[in-house]
């Protein structure tokens, strides 16, 4: 990691509606394991004055989306669409509503994390193989640098989490686009802070 990048720490669709037991989700039970890592992650960027963006879904109700297999959820202007409680934010946190999967679709992203000289985004939340995966392509299409942060992230399933993460564990964009554990992102930069 070189001593001037800069990351971001963005966390995907980590909203009620997501958490709501009564919708038996089988993501939910694998998505309440990641919120302590989020939590320690979020609290380390903090520290040292990096930002953290939580986009999350922010669908209409006659979404186009929902025309398939999906049921409406996390309705924009909806108390399911606002992240989950027990997530820590800061009011210096952005909270990103976006209308589709990635967050970098039709939002002001990039331009607010041009704003603060990004170069890195350490992406996690959840649907691995959907909605991180897209902001994760989508964080390299705008020219940063993208982590896709194996232990904070989840799918319905972790068959279906491990396919996706190993499918980038190798890959020819390596080491812009790249998989790492929390504490693996944390112990690198680590480091390049420490660079004399």
């Amino acid at each position: 990691m070189q001593p001037d990048e800069k990351p971001a720490l963005i966390i995907i669709d980590m909203v009620k509606d997501n958490f709501d037991d009564s919708r038996n989700l089988p993501i939910t039970p694998l998505a309440r394991k990641i919120i302590p890592p989020l939590n320690q992650l979020s609290a380390f960027f903090r520290r040292w004055g990096w930002p953290v963006v939580f986009s999350t879904d922010a669908f209409r109700d006659d979404d186009f989306i929902f025309q398939g297999r999906m049921h409406p959820h996390s309705l924009a202007g909806t108390s399911g669409a606002e992240v989950v409680d027990e997530l820590i934010r800061q009011n210096t946190d952005l909270w990103l509503p976006k209308p589709k999967f990635s967050a970098f679709f039709q939002t002001e992203l990039e331009v607010w994390l041009r704003e603060r000289n990004v170069t890195l985004c350490a992406i996690g939340g959840i649907s691995t193989h959907f909605c991180v995966l897209t902001t994760v392509l989508d964080a390299i299409c705008h020219n940063f640098k993208a982590v896709l942060l194996e232990d904070c992230s989840t799918a319905s399933t972790l068959e279906i989490h491990e396919r996706t993460v190993n499918t980038y564990r190798r890959n020819p964009l390596y080491p812009l686009l790249r998989v790492a554990t929390s504490s693996e992102l944390v112990e690198e930069l680590d480091g390049m802070t420490n660079v004399d």
